[in-house]
């Protein structure tokens, strides 16, 4: 899990995020102002989760920026703990505020992996 404390630190200053634990998963919880769930994109794949947060900007009739410094956009790719089932991650938006769920495996993650003939015929 020290890899996603890692890539957490390494956002951008303007990102906020939390990550908790509990017995059974992980919540990520990362602040995206602005944000919609229509604009927000997150993947679970290779061991990480890729977050991708849009938001819109309107600029007043007869105004222009002097400054800007609030981002439009997050691309973001953060580690998986090596026990996190990505497969069964939900993300949820609030008001801004994306939340990640990500459970736990459970159990062992072996499988036996069934081995057919060559020639095609069942043993």
């Amino acid at each position: 899990m020290s890899a996603l404390r890692d890539a957490l630190r390494d956002l951008p200053d303007a990102v906020f995020a939390d990550l908790l634990e509990s017995d059974d998963g992980y919540v990520l919880v990362v602040d995206l102002p602005g944000a919609t769930a229509e604009t927000t994109e997150v993947l679970a794949e290779d061991g990480r989760i890729v977050i991708e947060g849009r938001r819109d900007k309107g600029v007043p009739e007869g105004f222009r920026y002097v400054r800007e410094d609030r981002p439009l956009f997050l691309d973001a790719e953060l580690p998986l703990p090596g026990d996190a089932d990505g497969s069964g991650a939900d993300a949820e938006m609030d008001r801004g505020v994306l939340e990640v769920t990500i459970p736990k495996r459970t159990g062992d993650a072996s499988r036996t992996i069934p081995v057919d003939d060559a020639d095609g015929s069942d043993a």
